[in-house]
């Protein structure tokens, strides 16, 4: 079972930058999708990026152009850079992975395709 540790959250102005890490335990598959997820107060988890292991990467609309999703596989990690923060950015931000998915991107309904997550790190712009 892979375990997955987010980190790198913190109170950043607008306008302002942020890296978040997630790191990876366990074994990891050959084809795998990983995500960085958020969820703001009151408001359903949301998917902004996925990265799979063809290095292919999606990313939400709302973060497109700013955000930029990224894993180094030699620290078994995954990141999130994100860049010209907005207030509406803030949120629990959570990684999550699946092995053999079936589909990796951005969509409505992708939190059902991931079965581990991580324990999140707060973002507050």
């Amino acid at each position: 079972e892979v375990q997955l540790v987010e980190s790198g959250g913190a109170s950043v102005q607008a306008g302002g930058s942020l890296r978040l890490s997630c790191s990876t335990y366990g074994y990891t598959y050959s084809r795998y999708c990983m995500a960085w997820f958020r969820q703001a107060p009151g408001k359903e988890r949301e998917g902004v990026a996925t990265i799979g292991s063809d290095g292919y990467t999606t990313y939400s609309k709302s973060v497109k152009g700013r955000f930029a999703i990224s894993q180094d596989n030699a620290k078994n990690t995954l990141y999130l850079q994100m860049n010209s923060m907005r207030p509406e950015d803030t949120g629990t931000y959570y990684c999550a992975s699946e092995d053999y998915p079936r589909r990796c991107r951005v969509s409505d309904d992708m939190i059902g395709d991931f079965a581990s997550w991580g324990q999140g790190t707060q973002v507050t712009v």
